[in-house]
């Protein structure tokens, strides 16, 4: 595999990729390794094996690095000691030992430079949540800085937003994602946070069918290369190489010339974004909330959250639904309508609370799973009918993630994509060439996570 990275300048692994899951705290035990802080103690692993004990994986992943002269990330568990609980006030585990989730970074010629512990766990028994946030973030000579986050951290403000916020534009994601649809697949998710933030994002994810575990990508605002496994496909990693443009911190407007060459767990097609305008004379931008609803509404649950939801019946329309005050808009017109599918818009405003806690506002154009309203918003992965279609809605955060997903785990990129200074988001698209499954504006309100 490593031989196929000729020219290849930082190489990611997927989280979980070298010690699997599902683990307790006492089981993984033998695959932990003590993890020195590259902040405080300069180490090369691979020149200097002798200076710490039990650093196996540590070593060969440094001469992994410094024998393919490329710079390394990768995904492991970290054992750090700790005093003894001794009051109710401790966050030292009973046992006197820290255990984290943690991503490695490693120079080209071997030195370990970044050590990321795992802030927001998803059901990880064996591993601790660290008693403070850390941002990390190293240095390259081919592309700036990077930042280091793992998996569920990249739906919650901290440290994922942080690192954004910071200017860090380059963003390294180990992740074993278990695809949640419709709103929540890998590629889905994983580029609207590329396209959101304006980052590019090194998404490498674990394969595991059984657990729903496929799709990895290297997205950029401008483009995605990935892969997303479909049934009967070999249940195997592939390699992702691609040549990204190197973005500058957000304070310097400008367009990088610069091109890294990256390659990432999990091949690929390429999507490129271009610009465009509306489909259609009528897709002017009206607020959604001048928009009175023309339809009867209903409510139907995805992903746990009940959206309300309007059905889209006509050849075209211009639609709107709210749920409680925050309301979304569709201009649509269809291109090929499969009279077999049922689609409707929804919008949801709240707080999700099952296999995770976080607030949200979203607006989002669905395929229903069969020609029941009851349907609306249950998986669905191939569908055959296309629209052009301008998707608005009214947000109270800056934080909107845009997708469009189609059959088979495609992805397309918005034609264009508007973000007003009064939080109105507007996305649209025309020409679809697959049929859709999803199209969404995932809006995230972090600072509502605690209520």
């Amino acid at each position: 595999m490593i031989q196929s990275l000729t020219g290849a300048q930082i190489l990611v692994f997927p989280e979980d990729g070298i010690h699997g899951f599902n683990f307790t705290r006492s089981s993984i035990i033998g695959y932990l390794e003590t993890i020195p802080n590259p902040q405080e103690e300069s180490w090369n692993p691979c020149t200097e094996p002798e200076r710490h004990n039990n650093t196996e994986v540590l070593q060969r992943l440094s001469c992994m690095a410094r024998r393919n002269n490329l710079y390394l990330v990768a995904n492991m568990p970290d054992l750090q000691p700790c005093p003894l609980k001794t009051s109710p006030s401790s966050t030292c585990p009973p046992d006197g030992r820290w255990q984290f989730n943690t991503n490695v970074a490693f120079r080209s010629d071997g030195l370990l430079i970044a050590r990321y512990h795992k802030q927001n766990l998803f059901f990880e028994q064996s591993f601790d949540t660290p008693p403070e946030v850390e941002v990390i973030t190293f240095d390259t000579p081919f592309a700036g800085k990077f930042g280091l986050f793992i998996c569920f951290d990249i739906l919650f403000h901290d440290p994922a937003v942080v690192l954004v916020e910071m200017g860090v534009r380059q963003l390294i994601f180990p992740t074993a994602w278990m695809n949640a649809l419709p709103l929540l697949d890998s590629v889905q998710f994983h580029s609207a946070f590329s396209l959101g933030a304006n980052v590019t994002l090194l998404s490498a994810n674990i394969r595991n069918d059984q657990r729903i575990m496929k799709g990895s990508g290297i997205y950029t605002p401008f483009s995605a290369t990935y892969h997303h496994a479909w049934k009967g496909d070999p249940e195997e990693g592939r390699l992702l190489v691609a040549r990204v443009p190197v973005l500058e911190p957000l304070e310097v407007k400008q367009s990088a010339a610069k091109e890294v060459e990256a390659g990432g767990v999990e091949s690929a097609s390429s999507v490129a974004t271009d610009s465009g305008r509306c489909h259609q004379d009528s897709c002017d931008d009206h607020s959604p909330d001048s928009v009175h609803p023309s339809h009867s509404t209903f409510i139907s649950f995805m992903f746990h959250d009940p959206f309300t939801f309007v059905l889209l019946n006509e050849t075209q329309g211009d639609v709107k639904v709210c749920n409680g005050t925050f309301c979304c808009r569709l201009q649509y017109r269809w291109l090929l309508q499969d009279h077999k599918e049922l689609y409707a818009l929804g919008a949801f405003a709240g707080l999700h609370t099952v296999d995770g806690r976080y607030a949200l506002q979203v607006c989002a154009v669905v395929r229903c799973a069969g020609l029941d309203q009851n349907s609306c918003g249950q998986v669905v992965e191939e569908a055959e009918s296309k629209m052009d279609f301008l998707l608005a809605g009214n947000f109270d955060t800056k934080y909107v993630y845009p997708s469009i997903l189609t059959s088979r785990m495609f992805l397309e990129q918005p034609e264009s994509l508007q973000k007003a200074p009064d939080g109105k988001v507007t996305m649209k698209h025309s020409n679809m060439k697959g049929g859709l499954v999803t199209t969404c504006l995932y809006g995230r309100m972090y600072h509502l996570d605690n209520e």
